[in-house]
């Protein structure tokens, strides 16, 4: 069985429904489910009288929970319940968001959250990824471009939007639209732009037989045995759990370093267009690298993007610089982590190998929030925090170098 498969270079997919839908769901859902938060969690730990720590524990509960439901949602995904279950996600995201505009006290939030988490693992880009895969096969990375040229406006859209319902309507109302939202566009469009009776037959190996195809547990096994595997889960683990950190914090953050709210939310709105321009970039100049040349560069990128936060005497242009510098590189890096594993490690069981992937990645996604909220309260500044997350994305550098070497 042939498992390390040759490298396709592809443009973005074109013109396909299918990806036109997935991709503004994606956008939604993103937008709904991971963006909204901070904002909705300033005005809502006032009003209850919470601190940052009890506030962000709820989002590490529901990242916890997205890491528990994150290999059997890929698993399902592999056997063609995609629509189901993004569909599916999507309604009873809506309602948690309902529910989140009547809580009250901490004993009803968290377990709301960790609903919500759950969600998550069913609606962003993993299981999207993994319908991508299973429909496109060979040319998945083009695909994958494509959608997250439209995941990559989630921010830019949502973050003003839901800063506005919040400031015309407070954050209980905010949460309501939110979750109409969800349950009027987001379960129309997996629920009709996904065809599983379109799905290609599941991939054998050359020259086997459908009974003798593995299973994706017994490709997931033999992945557990190859370098690649670990690098790219070291890799993607710590760095999702650093852009969680900053992502959930990066709005009180950014007040903190003494810019106003529309200054704070117009720096937060580049990094959708930042990761779009990053995409298109890699689509026109480097459409011929490999993934993992690729991923070599923008790796590096990171720690430099981070590190402007701190030339506070630019004014608005250091929030801007980071929002475009590490926008770009985190709408690349995107593109790296739905192609990654096809065109470096191996084509089958994408949603099952991604799947044991986004179980640690989603254990520290889980971890960062809280955790930098507990920094916060120890120190009283973010200062320790943009060091620790400089330090950490020098070693997602390293381990995703490893990853690439290693394979040759």
């Amino acid at each position: 069985m042939q498992r390390a498969t040759t490298e396709t270079n592809r443009t973005p997919y074109k013109g396909h429904w299918f990806i036109t839908g997935l991709g503004v769901g994606q956008l939604v859902s993103w937008g709904t489910f991971f963006y909204a938060f901070p904002l909705i969690a300033e005005p809502m730990g006032r009003e209850l009288s919470l601190t940052k720590p009890e506030v962000y524990a709820a989002a590490s509960i529901g990242l916890a929970f997205a890491g528990i439901a994150s290999y059997p949602v890929g698993a399902a995904i592999d056997r063609g319940n995609g629509r189901a279950i993004m569909a599916i996600g999507s309604a009873i995201g809506g309602l948690l968001f309902i529910a989140w505009s009547q809580v009250n006290s901490l004993w009803t939030f968290y377990p709301l959250l960790a609903g919500m988490g759950i969600v998550q693992a069913m609606t962003l880009y993993e299981p999207a990824f993994a319908v991508v895969a299973r429909r496109f096969r060979e040319d998945a990375r083009g695909a994958i471009t494509t959608l997250t040229l439209w995941g990559g406006f989630a921010s830019t859209v949502f973050v003003p939007l839901t800063q506005l319902l919040i400031d015309n309507f407070g954050w209980r109302h905010a949460l309501i639209a939110l979750g109409v939202i969800n349950l009027g566009l987001c379960v129309t469009l997996y629920a009709v732009t996904i065809d599983p009776k379109s799905d290609p037959p599941p991939l054998h190996p050359p020259g086997a037989d459908a009974a003798e195809a593995l299973s994706g547990r017994e490709v997931v096994h033999w992945a557990f045995g190859q370098p690649v595997f670990w690098g790219v889960l070291i890799a993607f683990s710590l760095y999702l759990g650093i852009h969680s950190g900053l992502i959930f914090h990066l709005y009180p953050l950014l007040l903190e370093r003494g810019y106003d709210t529309a200054t704070t939310v117009a720096a937060l709105a580049i990094i959708g267009p930042a990761q779009v321009a990053g995409r298109v970039a890699i689509w026109l100049f480097a459409s011929k690298a490999t993934i993992r040349t690729v991923g070599m560069v923008t790796v590096l990128l990171f720690p430099v993007g981070i590190a402007v936060l701190f030339l506070d005497s630019l004014g608005f242009l250091a929030p801007a610089l980071f929002a475009v510098i590490y926008g770009a590189a985190n709408g690349i890096f995107t593109i790296v982590r739905g192609t990654a594993i096809p065109e470096m490690l191996t084509r089958e069981a994408y949603g099952a190998i991604n799947g044991a992937i986004a179980g640690p990645a989603f254990v520290l996604r889980a971890l960062a929030p809280v955790a930098v909220a507990f920094l916060w309260s120890s120190g009283g500044s973010y200062s320790t925090v943009l060091i620790g997350a400089i330090i950490g994305t020098a070693f997602v550098a390293m381990a995703f170098w490893f990853a690439a070497l290693a394979r040759r």
